[in-house]
């Protein structure tokens, strides 16, 4: 009955322990990323361009705090446009042969929401309890931590945060593109520090194992005036 209790008790400690650890984790990935500071953020606007298949998009992002959010990326000669408005998300793309907006839902709406840096989904995941210790990892030959978040009805997420500056450095998930099931990478890299905005200034993509793309910022601007109307398109 004593080995018992003992045995029970261990695994108290133990869960403890990594519930300890995750907070802590957590608390220090937020005060890299100067989250708390966030609020007294209006406006970010990025410059960049979007890598793939050998081509080179320019692509500018809007936000507003807290949730307006719009994407524009310029492919020969026209614009691809992702928007949502604090309400609803559009996209108007051209290239599939028309120019009006068509609203978004599920994963698309999600996927447009996510390009917000004013909302960050690791502490949303850790506030809502679904966001788990899973040990650690080498992310190009540095230690991170393993964490694993559970999205609703999706499949998970594993982000990686480096032991040592405590930022983002890989995330993991399994993507459904046209019936296929693709294992999706996403390495963010160059951190810097805008005004107390902190974000990489580049992010490579694999699809399984094979570089499939990039994204660079080459200006990130804060506290420039955005009016709302750059967030409507309908």
């Amino acid at each position: 009955m004593k080995r018992l209790f003992f045995l029970v008790t261990g695994l108290v400690a133990v869960f403890v322990i990594n519930a300890q650890s995750l907070d802590e984790i957590v608390n220090k990935y937020a005060a890299a990323q100067k989250v708390d500071q966030l609020a007294s953020i209006s406006t970010i606007k990025i410059t960049g361009k979007v890598s793939q298949m050998g081509q080179v998009m320019p692509i500018t992002l809007y936000m507003k705090n807290p949730n307006k959010v719009k994407a524009v990326i310029s492919f020969g000669g026209q614009e691809i446009i992702q928007v949502f408005d604090g309400e609803k998300g559009y996209m108007v793309n051209p290239l599939m042969g028309s120019s009006d907006p068509v609203e978004l839902t599920g994963d698309q709406l999600k996927q447009v929401q996510n390009n917000n840096a004013f909302s960050n989904e690791l502490i949303k995941y850790f506030k809502n309890g679904k966001l788990t210790l899973e040990g650690e990892e080498n992310v190009k030959g540095k230690p991170a931590y393993k964490l694993k978040a559970t999205p609703e009805g999706m499949d998970p997420v594993y982000m990686l945060i480096d032991k040592e500056s405590f930022y983002l450095v890989k995330t993991t998930t399994k993507v459904n593109q046209m019936g296929t099931t693709l294992n999706v990478e996403t390495y963010p890299s160059d951190y810097v520090d805008i005004n107390g905005v902190v974000m990489p200034k580049k992010t490579t993509t694999s699809a399984n194992g094979m570089e499939s793309g990039d994204i660079t910022f080459d200006l990130i601007e804060v506290n420039v005036p955005i009016d709302d109307s750059v967030f409507k398109i309908k």
